[in-house]
């Protein structure tokens, strides 16, 4: 064989092997998403950039759905990324309730057994822990919802602009299986341009 030939021949391979290695990567550890729509305003803007941390609920063997290690719970008041329980697209929405609680909303506003998420001082701000969520109610509440109780090892996600959200009030309850990964920040939004804005 020519050595030219072995030379173009060997950087194909290593080219070859760069890609399905980034590929890889892609598929188990980080990604990017599109937010198709209004439904997490004010918090995504539609046609926002994220990035994705796969590996935050565990590491998946590439390119299938096989966890190779188990990562740490989902917690409520995070944005997440996951297959539609009733369409073949992927949504983003946050995760207001986990396996075991017992969650209501009306007008909006959700309770975590029995306790009020959102701020005494703005009915448009709710507390997870340490995040602040500042909601949409521009387009009213959206349906009211529950009580329900949770089942363990699923969870309840649903949008910020709690009136422009097809959710889990609509399609119920999802896997943490199904979970993809965690919304981390913003990465682009079309009146800004390049930014970091975390979630």
């Amino acid at each position: 064989m020519h050595p030219r030939l072995k030379t173009i021949g060997r950087e194909v391979v290593s080219f070859g092997l760069i890609a399905l290695v980034l590929l890889a990567a892609r598929s188990t550890l980080a990604d990017h998403y599109t937010v198709p729509s209004g439904s997490m305003e004010y918090t995504l803007l539609p046609g926002d950039r994220i990035f994705v941390a796969k590996y935050t609920y565990g590491i998946r063997f590439p390119f299938t759905d096989w966890k190779l290690t188990e990562g740490r719970e989902v917690e409520r008041g995070e944005v997440v990324v996951f297959d539609s329980p009733v369409e073949d697209i992927r949504l983003v929405k946050r995760i207001v309730a986990v396996g075991g609680d017992t969650v209501s909303i009306r007008g909006g506003q959700v309770s975590i057994n029995g306790a009020p998420m959102s701020s005494y001082t703005d009915m448009r701000e709710e507390h997870y822990g340490e995040r602040r969520v500042h909601l949409n109610l521009s387009y009213s509440g959206g349906e009211d919802y529950g009580p329900e109780t949770i089942p363990p090892g699923y969870l309840l996600a649903i949008g910020d602009a709690r009136g422009n959200s097809k959710d889990g009030r609509v399609f119920g309850f999802i896997s943490k299986d199904a979970v993809y990964g965690r919304a981390v920040s913003v990465y682009y939004r079309s009146n800004e341009g390049l930014c970091w804005l975390k979630l």
